[in-house]
């Protein structure tokens, strides 16, 4: 898991991870056509992409490169960015039944945060429902400065760990 995410590892070249389910596994929520485009074409390009930026340089693990991933210029933005969120992104879905609860501590903090966890789900969506964020984008939940828990959204393939980056 921490593997996919970009944790800390020895890496010559980022590779597109597989996905941890069958493609037609959320069905009728996302088809098996769309999950095999935006795996197997888009999601690929971004790996693609990362890699030739970083041909004969140093290939950090993919969340250490989202810190400097704005300073370094757009290939380290967009096809960093767009590595790790989706790497991440295919991680947090699961087949209906398959799902968990969230820890104790996280269903708390998420309570006091947000009042429940309907309210949080509720507000999660309206930050990525269309017409929230103009073009693409992501949403996010975070801990704040303040820490405590907080709905961001980046846009195209930003995300939280980028230093300098515009959420709202």
């Amino acid at each position: 898991l921490m593997a996919a995410v970009g944790a800390p590892q020895q890496a010559n070249a980022y590779e597109l991870p597989p996905l941890p389910y069958a493609y037609d596994a959320l069905e009728p929520s996302i088809d098996k056509a769309t999950m095999e485009f935006h795996h197997d074409k888009h999601h690929l390009t971004y790996v693609t992409n990362i890699n030739k930026a970083l041909e004969g340089k140093d290939q950090p693990p993919l969340v250490e490169l989202q810190k400097t991933a704005i300073q370094s210029g757009p290939a380290f933005r967009n096809s960093g960015g767009g590595a790790y969120n989706h790497n991440f992104f295919w991680l947090e879905m699961a087949p209906k039944g398959k799902g968990g609860s969230p820890s104790a501590k996280l269903a708390k903090a998420i309570d006091e945060a947000f009042g429940s966890m309907d309210d949080f789900k509720a507000k999660f969506a309206a930050a990525g429902a269309p017409g929230a964020r103009f073009g693409s984008g992501w949403v996010w939940l975070v801990v704040g400065k303040d820490n405590k828990l907080a709905i961001t959204s980046t846009p195209n393939q930003d995300n939280p760990l980028m230093d300098g980056v515009e959420g709202t």
